[in-house]
C-alpha cells in the first residue's frame, strides 16, 4: 500500500511513504529519507507518526544545512498474480 502525505514547512511538499500491515500492527517509512520510520497500532496513528517523524527529520536536515531531497515519483509495476 502506498500513501502519500505531505508537511508544513517553509513550503509544503508531498513525500512518498511506504505502509505496511503486518500480523499485529502497522510500520510505514519514507524512502526519500533513509530511517525516517514509524510503528503502531492502527493505520491513523501510524499516518500521524509518520507526518511527525517526517517533519522532525526534514527539521533536523535544515537545522544541520544539509539539502532536502525532492519527492520521488512513484511508479507500479504490473505482474502476474
Amino acid at each position: 500500500m502506498r500513501t502519500r502525505i505531505g508537511y508544513k514547512s517553509q513550503s509544503a511538499m508531498r513525500h512518498t511513504i511506504i505502509l505496511e500491515h503486518g500480523p499485529e500492527n502497522f510500520s510505514a517509512y519514507a524512502p526519500d529519507f533513509p530511517g525516517c520510520v514509524a510503528a503502531a497500532d492502527t493505520e491513523q496513528e501510524t499516518l500521524a507518526l509518520m507526518k511527525e517523524a517526517l517533519e522532525m527529520h526534514i527539521e533536523d536536515m535544515r537545522e544541520r544545512g544539509e539539502p532536502i531531497p525532492q519527492p520521488s515519483e512513484v511508479r507500479e509495476v504490473k505482474v502476474a498474480a
